[in-house]
């Protein structure tokens, strides 16, 4: 090749290049879709979310009590299914018959789903992998082979480690709250000798995670937590997410005015999405007035985003809310 072919083909090449850097990419944002007990409103037990990677991937956090068992029509296909804690309100010990099956300011959980749990249902259902922390993989892998399915489904993530779904990064980090087991969900012997003592069985301390998705969106999801150093040192300073998920109820976890200065000092994020608030937040799909909900609302300093039950939000790699806001 002489040099002025060579010199050519480079040109060619660069021209090439910058043609294809100037077309216009499409946005590959995160869904994420409430799945509450009510469509189109938050819920006093509302917990469960699911998100969608744009390359497939879809997680289910928290299932709680109002997906209405594995054969809720909105789940769809699920890859892992993350729990933070083994409350009952999150591992679902019992769930709604059906979506606007009963009012939103009282809802009902007709549906008993212990000794399994909601949560276990739905992994076994979907053959998705089971994300857990603390001691809790040893009696949710004894569980699941006991109900005939494969314990290698329940993975371990402790804090400071991480694992992969398809594309997105799970990682735990620490929440500070509580992780006693109901005796609901262990055998007769058990069940009955902490119950006769007042006592649930322990299986780790509970956690929350930080989800690292392949837009460069980096949610964290608190659990029930209070307020923690690790928010500002571990959420914020290593991990640097851009969109927070926090319980706001109070009495069991950070009330909303707690919740505003971990949004607003510690974690920092673009944007948030309200969760735990125990109360009727909206109705027609308004945030109620005097609310804990809107409290929150009017104390941070980043957009808020109430997750209101079938709808989807799509946010961006930056944290901002691009669609269904």
């Amino acid at each position: 090749m002489t040099v002025m072919t060579w010199t050519c083909t480079a040109a060619l090449a660069a021209a090439g290049t910058l043609v294809i850097a100037a077309t216009p990419v499409a946005a590959a944002n995160v869904k994420i879709t409430p799945l509450g007990a009510v469509d189109g409103e938050f819920c006093p037990l509302d917990r469960a979310l699911i998100f969608e990677d744009p390359d497939g991937t879809r997680i289910l956090y928290d299932a709680g009590r109002t997906v209405a068992g594995a054969g809720d029509a909105r789940l769809g296909d699920i890859d892992a299914v993350l729990l933070s804690h083994v409350h009952g309100d999150h591992l679902g010990d019992r769930t709604i018959a059906a979506v606007n099956a009963s009012p939103c300011g009282k809802p009902e959980f007709p549906n008993v789903t212990a000794p399994n749990s909601n949560s276990v249902d739905i992994v076994m259902a979907k053959n998705a992998k089971f994300l857990v922390g603390g001691e809790m993989a040893s009696f949710f892998s004894t569980k699941i082979k006991a109900l005939g399915g494969d314990p290698s489904l329940v993975q371990l993530v402790r804090f400071g480690a991480s694992r992969n779904v398809g594309g997105v990064s799970v990682a735990s980090v620490p929440a500070v709250h509580s992780n006693g087991l109901s005796p609901a969900f262990l055998d007769k012997d058990h069940a009955d000798a902490f119950a006769a003592n007042g006592l649930t069985a322990y299986v780790g301390p509970p956690g929350g995670y930080v989800v690292s998705f392949t837009n460069g969106l980096v949610v964290y999801l608190s659990g029930d937590t209070g307020i923690t150093a690790e928010q500002d040192l571990v959420v914020r300073g290593h991990y640097r997410a851009n969109l927070t998920v926090l319980n706001i109820g109070g009495t069991f976890t950070t009330g909303p005015t707690e919740a505003a200065y971990v949004i607003n000092d510690l974690v920092r994020p673009s944007s948030v999405i309200p969760s735990h608030a125990n109360e009727e937040a909206t109705r027609d799909g308004t945030v109620l007035t005097g609310t804990r909900t809107e409290t929150f609302m009017n104390a941070v300093s980043v957009p808020v985003h109430v997750p209101l039950s079938g709808k989807t939000m799509e946010f961006d790699g930056s944290g901002t809310c691009v669609a269904g806001c």
